[in-house]
């Protein structure tokens, strides 16, 4: 047989393959538009949650179950009394564990008995049934007088019994049929009602994000805050870190324990996992306060009760007696409630008032509820200055001796002028020493615009700033410094604190500060101060919106629990109609009040100028000295300046102190020129 050749099969490359047919690809971005939309998220949650009814109501069910047969409701009582140190309670639920296991144990012997004896009683029992039907039948056929009767009731028993298998015959295949969706039904009930579905997937109304405070629970949040020590301090006790707390107490609207740490442990720590601990506690971050008590190494915990800090506390006392009256040097202003559910009174006499926060939550309210109670008491004239201008003030008239309101610089130079009378006020005051004078509280709502203010007065001194050429400045540091040893007082509300709009020496000079939520923790410690923040006062953990009117207070004027340095107000809100109601009966108090809308200006300083003079022919003077003859000048304006106020006033104008024979002294040509520079310009 002849083998053909091969003939090699020849594939050119140039060829193109033919293409393969493309792959359907999943509609992913329509996938996901259905997966995002509320309604498939509403469907998910439902069938998630009655599932979740379902399984959890099986596990309730059988831990009932367990619960009975076994003594596991007496262990875990033992456990958690041991948690707790609870000795008493521990002895008292193996008493009753024991108690129970007895008892279990003569009921499994006298079963094993009842099962022994079961034949002869099932025996006995034929016997005697069979007996009592026999002895019927004859009784039967002797009053009938027939034979035949003496079985009738035998038959009649198994006719019933015929019967009975007939209807259980007809009913027990639907019964199969429903039994597992009654049992279905009986777990989804028993599920619904222990809410055993997340959080998450029930309806808005039913959700319970927190629960009771029990000794075990704080553990274990502390035991699960990531602190490597405190983890294996609790791991090593043995009552499984009990002891590291104090009884836990009822404190208003929460509940209240003290946690001491263990070696290794700082407060800070714990301060600065404040979210994970309430988290691990199952509250909001706002449900959870923590402040250090006196005791070394120890953090007190204030747990709200769930949702308790959202609900109002109530109307102000002011609005509830028409009969009330203040006293300004022995009363307390009603100011709200602290978290223990407590009333919170303020003394308000010879202190100084600040009131911080970001814009919209309550700083004016909160101020004016301090104002409306002092009207009260007719002895106090009232000067206020209101640079926001929408009327919170308004009731004010006819009561305040003076009342500005509007937001624009004019008013802000009006507010500016109406302090500095006040300083000459103050002043006049002095110059009489040992002499009572009626309290004269000046208000200034929004001071922030004062602060900020561009305008220069006529002698070039801004009326803003920080620095001691400033008029609003120095007025106000003036009052803080004596104000209040002749009843001047100055109180202030301003918005979001910076060294800008509110400066350090004169948030400083309040005797009671107070914060509503503020954005970041180092504006909280511009508003309360470091000893406040540093002491577990945190304004800034407060919810902008939802806390609104909650004030963080520290100073002076105000009962503190002992060692702490802040407390928490939750303020009544009095508003405008309720206010002008109490301003009226304030009014009845006074003999006619007439308000003025601006204070005529105090006289122009010039300082340059009056440097200048002091200095006379002098060619250099010792700057102790030019500050003795500037107070001796105008004492009003400068007993307060200090070497740092001269030499920052004449840095302004490039005619610093300088020093000469060892001694910082003032150059008088230097004055002289920078006097006519000025001029000049």
């Amino acid at each position: 047989m002849t083998t053909q050749p091969v003939r090699p099969v020849l594939v050119s490359l140039d060829t193109a393959e033919t293409p393969a047919a493309p792959r359907r690809r999943l509609p992913l971005d329509a996938l996901r538009r259905v997966l995002a939309d509320e309604r498939t998220r509403t469907a998910g949650r439902l069938l998630y949650r009655h599932g979740a009814f379902v399984v959890g109501g099986t596990r309730t069910l059988a831990r009932r179950a367990w619960d009975g047969r076994t003594a596991a409701r007496y262990e875990r009582m033992i456990r958690a009394a041991e948690a707790a140190g609870l000795l008493d309670e521990v002895e008292k639920w193996d008493t009753r564990g024991a108690a129970f296991r007895a008892a279990r144990h003569q009921r499994r012997m006298q079963l094993l008995t009842a099962l022994i004896n079961l034949p002869k009683a099932v025996a006995s029992a034929l016997a005697t049934g069979a007996g009592l039907l026999l002895l019927l039948g004859l009784l039967l056929a002797w009053a009938n007088n027939d034979v035949s009767d003496i079985l009738a009731p035998t038959q009649a028993v198994i006719e019933a019994v015929r019967l009975v298998a007939l209807v259980a015959g007809v009913v027990w295949q639907p019964t199969l049929l429903v039994l597992p969706w009654i049992g279905l039904a009986t777990v989804w009930a028993i599920g619904r009602h222990a809410r055993t579905a997340p959080q998450w997937a029930l309806p808005p109304h039913q959700r319970d994000d927190g629960g009771p405070v029990t000794p075990s629970i704080v553990v274990v949040a502390l035991r699960d805050l990531g602190i490597s020590a405190l983890r294996k301090a609790v791991e090593a006790m043995g009552d499984a870190g009990a002891s590291l707390l104090s009884p836990i107490v009822i404190a208003g609207c929460g509940v209240e324990v003290d946690v001491k740490l263990p070696s290794g442990v700082s407060t800070n720590e714990i301060q600065k996992r404040r979210r994970k601990l309430a988290e691990n506690l199952g509250r909001h971050e706002h449900e959870v306060f923590i402040t250090i008590p006196e005791a070394a190494r120890t953090v007190r915990l204030w747990i709200a009760d769930s949702g308790a800090l959202d609900e109002p506390i109530g109307p102000s006392p002011l609005t509830l007696d028409d009969t009330l009256t203040a006293d300004y040097r022995t009363g307390r202003a009603p100011w709200g409630q602290n978290l223990r559910g407590d009333a919170t009174a303020i003394s308000l006499y010879q202190r100084h008032v600040l009131v911080t926060g970001l814009s919209n939550q309550g700083k004016t309210a909160a101020l004016r509820a301090l104002a409306l109670w002092l009207a009260l008491d007719a002895s106090v004239e009232f000067w206020i200055g209101d640079l926001k201008g929408v009327g919170d003030w308004a009731m004010f008239e006819g009561l305040a001796s003076v009342l500005i309101q509007g937001p624009t610089d004019e008013h802000a130079v009006a507010v500016t002028e109406m302090v500095e009378a006040g300083v000459q006020e103050m002043e006049r005051r002095l110059l009489n020493p040992g002499t009572a004078h009626d309290p004269l509280v000046i208000i200034v709502d929004e001071a922030q615009v004062a602060f900020m203010n561009p305008g220069k007065g006529s002698d070039g001194r801004p009326y803003g700033g920080s620095k001691a050429t400033s008029r609003y400045f120095m007025a106000a540091r003036r009052i803080h410094n004596q104000g209040r040893a002749v009843s001047v007082t100055l109180w202030q509300g301003t918005q979001d604190p910076t060294d800008q709009n509110l400066p350090k020496l004169v948030r400083e000079g309040a005797h009671v500060r107070a914060s509503l939520v503020v954005g970041t923790e180092s504006q909280g410690r511009m508003a309360l101060g470091d000893k406040a923040i540093d002491g577990g006062a945190a304004p800034h953990l407060l919810r902008q919106g939802l806390d609104k009117g909650t004030l963080v207070v520290a100073g002076d004027g105000i009962k503190l629990e002992p060692g702490q340095s802040s407390i928490t107000v939750r303020t009544h809100f009095v508003d405008d109609d309720q206010a002008e109601e109490i301003t009226d009966r304030a009014k009845t108090l006074r003999s006619g009040v007439s308000t003025l809308h601006k204070l005529a200006p105090v006289r122009d300083v010039d300082p340059l100028a009056d440097i200048l003079a002091v200095l006379g022919t002098e060619r250099r003077m010792r700057t102790q000295e030019v500050l003795q003859r500037l107070a001796e000048r105008d004492p009003g304006i400068y007993r307060s300046w200090t070497n740092a106020n001269l030499k920052e006033f004449l840095d302004e104008y490039d005619a610093a102190p300088y020093k000469s024979d060892g001694n910082m002294v003032v150059g008088r040509d230097r004055v002289r020129d920078a006097l006519a520079k000025r001029d000049a310009a």
